[in-house]
């Protein structure tokens, strides 16, 4: 019990300094964001994993390929110009505890990018934890995270008339072949392989550096 309340101490302590003391890389954050991310290592340990995958390899019924996305610089992304590469699709928060998984995932993707792309999908559904333009999301992930990879518009994510294409297609089986698990938080990721099949669903307390992504990319 000791041990325990010396580490909540520490971190404590630390994330008062950490927002007392902003650096250059934190210039676009408030004080939340700050405390947020200082916490982000916490909340990752206290976090359950959830994994979900295609183990019978089921086909899906709509080509994963056809669909496009809209960026957030107002540019149109054909999926299929990313064919023969795995491609994870992410739906994303800036005043979110797991805001964090922004590092990890731009480091995984500089270390995977000849074979793999990462898209980012801000939503307001969870919490409302992205209340941002997209304007100010595009700022805050470049200055704040160093994001290289592409940002979608803001839109939603959960099952609804206005749920975005390719979040139809992720969350439905009867058109991707065997899932129909939504996100459950903001940073949950879902990984489609070279042929355009989605393979892996991992919820928001698994991390994009840890041995299950690493794993399902090597296969």
């Amino acid at each position: 019990m000791k041990s325990i309340l010396i580490g909540i101490l520490v971190i404590v302590s630390g994330a008062i300094l950490y927002i007392a003391i902003p650096k250059k890389s934190n210039k676009n954050m408030n004080i939340k964001q700050r405390l947020l991310k200082a916490a982000y290592p916490m909340v990752m340990k206290m976090s359950k994993k959830n994994h979900l995958a295609n183990i019978k390899n089921e086909k899906p019924t709509s080509d994963f390929f056809n669909l496009k996305i809209m960026l957030n610089d107002g540019s149109m992304l054909p999926l299929d110009s990313f064919k023969g590469k795995k491609i994870m699709i992410v739906n994303t928060a800036s005043d979110c505890g797991f805001t964090g998984q922004y590092d990890q995932l731009e480091k995984l993707y500089q270390k995977h990018k000849d074979r793999l792309i990462i898209i980012g999908f801000p939503s307001n559904e969870f919490g409302n934890q992205e209340k941002g333009s997209d304007a100010s999301i595009s700022s805050f992930c470049k200055f704040n995270y160093g994001v290289q990879f592409p940002i979608a518009i803001k839109g939603e994510v959960l099952k609804s008339d206005t749920q975005q294409d390719v979040y139809k297609w992720l969350t439905d089986k009867s058109i991707n072949g065997w899932n129909d698990q939504v996100p459950t938080w903001n940073f949950c990721k879902y990984l489609i392989n070279e042929q355009g099949v989605l393979v892996d669903f991992f919820n928001s307390g698994i991390d994009p550096l840890g041995s299950e992504v690493e794993e399902a990319l090597g296969r």
